[in-house]
């Protein structure tokens, strides 16, 4: 593909300045420019899926630097999605806020746009330290998309998030340093390679590097026990904006993958895939509290909130068993759960706009606007989230418990996710129950001006739904792609032959 994979990382990168510097005054002019742009960014990373599904990895070095010593992008499988599924949500997301919530701050597009940039570099890079700059970018945007129309809540839940993040990235560039100063590289497909030949003085200090990397990824990834920051920030975030972050925890579990797979994989010998011994356990933890926190919510945005923590473990566990059909079966849940997170988001926000003085209370009041239009869609969503027959979360959290059939932790992984499940179910239900029917018992109608049919709102949660439904009718050819997706994983050879070069295998253990 050549020129074309660093598109996905350009276009938003130069459509933010643009706005910023020329339509600022403009909220139209910023609108067309920014859902242009990521209808644009929805079709070349579709060419870049398209194309991965039929071509080994693919490496663009920027400015013709050879690898591992200039900055590198890597298209593959995994990355090609990864882009895929961002530019589907954020299309989604700038339809929803180009409604009005794109008005309660300024820059809201720019910002967007910055994020995206982020996002897509972060899936693209195979570099480390390339891959914090990255994360650098996301997260400087993501605090201003975070405070968006301010308020005294968000702000609070805004400061924690800053403090976390900023935290984790101090955590990101001591670790960074400490693999650099034993390999002399943080080329990822390099790393695979020079961990090999680190002196034995040395390991200790690689692994230490290496397990910090760990922990910063898992606070991304909300995982137990640093998921603390993630249901006052989902819950008092912009609704967009709460739904723009559903891909936000992927990019945690996403590097854990891509680090501990290629860098510590098969080839590293005695270091290995550092991250098993922790990931497994704790995301059945995180799997329990998240689905607790379903159950004792009180207010639908932190429902929905504590169910992304639980979808985030129930990923986790996949990924924690780390064969070729858990990770597989994982991939598909992630796509997914980001839909569903996405979705329910949005449809919160319908609700709530409507519920005038109630807003996402879980208190019965009387019926609104369109209860029955939006009790729908909150119903698809609700047994989408909580995995229930036949949307794609049944299909992916059976696949899942097909893939660890085969684990020494099989009866607690099929106990916990069985179990968790039924608290979902009976937490959305509850929502549900007092939101759209016990509403009817109540009398007369709130009135809300202005939350009639918003159409582009309404769109965009049609759309995030009509994901699932996809999923679901494309499980076959989608599993099929996963499939290829998780092969690719497991034998990096053509992946790090594809960044330095035919030969450099041989180098292994030199």
């Amino acid at each position: 593909m050549g020129d074309w994979i660093v598109v996905p990382i350009v276009l938003p990168a130069v459509m933010a300045a643009l706005i910023v510097l020329a339509v600022r005054h403009d909220i139209i002019l910023q609108r067309v420019f920014s859902i242009t742009a990521t209808v644009a960014l929805v079709a070349v990373t579709l060419s870049l899926l398209v194309y991965a599904s039929g071509n080994g990895p693919e490496m663009y070095a920027l400015s013709d630097w050879p690898a591992p010593f200039g900055i590198v992008l890597v298209l593959d499988r995994l990355s090609a999605m990864m882009v895929f599924l961002t530019s589907l949500l954020g299309l989604g997301v700038v339809l929803f806020a180009s409604s009005e919530w794109d008005q309660r701050g300024k820059h809201f597009h720019a910002l967007f746009q910055f994020q995206l940039m982020g996002v897509n570099g972060a899936f693209l890079t195979g570099d480390i330290f390339n891959l914090f700059v990255f994360f650098e970018v996301l997260l400087i945007a993501s605090y201003g998309l975070m405070l968006h129309g301010a308020g005294a809540e968000r702000l609070k839940a805004g400061m924690q998030y800053v403090v976390i993040n900023l935290t984790g990235s101090s955590l990101f560039l001591i670790g960074v340093g400490m693999i650099y100063s034993v390999t002399g590289t943080l080329n990822m497909a390099d790393l695979a390679i020079q961990v090999t030949n680190v002196a034995s003085g040395d390991a200790a200090l690689l692994r230490a590097g290496a397990l910090i990397l760990l922990l910063v990824f898992c606070v991304k990834a909300a995982l137990v026990p640093v998921h603390f920051w993630l249901p006052g920030t989902y819950a008092n975030a912009p609704a967009p904006v709460a739904a723009l972050f559903a891909i936000m925890t992927k990019v945690g579990a996403y590097c854990v993958l891509r680090v501990y797979s290629l860098a510590f994989g098969d080839t590293a010998g005695d270091m290995a895939w550092l991250a098993a011994p922790y990931v497994l356990p704790a995301a059945l933890v995180t799997l329990v509290l998240g689905m607790t926190g379903v159950l004792a919510a009180k207010r639908l945005n932190s429902l929905i909130a504590f169910s992304v923590i639980g979808s985030m473990g129930t990923l986790l566990i996949a990924i924690g068993l780390f064969t070729p059909e858990a990770i597989s079966a994982g991939l598909y849940y992630m796509l997914h759960s980001t839909f569903s997170a996405a979705a329910l988001f949005l449809i919160a926000d319908l609700v709530v706009s409507r519920r005038g003085q109630f807003g996402d209370s879980l208190h019965t009041a009387p019926r609104f606007h369109q209860t029955g239009f939006l009790a729908v869609l909150f119903f698809i969503g609700a047994i989408g989230m909580a995995g229930m027959p036949p949307l794609s979360g049944f299909i992916g959290k059976l696949q899942i418990l097909d893939a660890a059939r085969d684990s020494d932790a099989m009866v607690w992984i099929w106990s916990i996710i069985l179990v968790t499940s039924l608290m979902c179910i009976v937490g959305f239900g509850r929502a549900g129950s007092v939101l759209f029917w016990k509403s009817a018992s109540v009398d007369g109608e709130i009135t809300v001006e202005g939350a009639k049919w918003p159409v582009l709102p309404i769109i965009a949660s049609c759309g995030m739904v009509s994901g699932l439904i996809a999923l679901t009718i494309f499980a076959g050819p989608i599993t099929e792609y996963l499939n290829g997706v998780a092969v690719q994983l497991f034998d990096t050879s053509h992946y790090i032959e594809a960044v330095l070069g035919a030969n450099a295998l041989s180098l292994v253990g030199q």
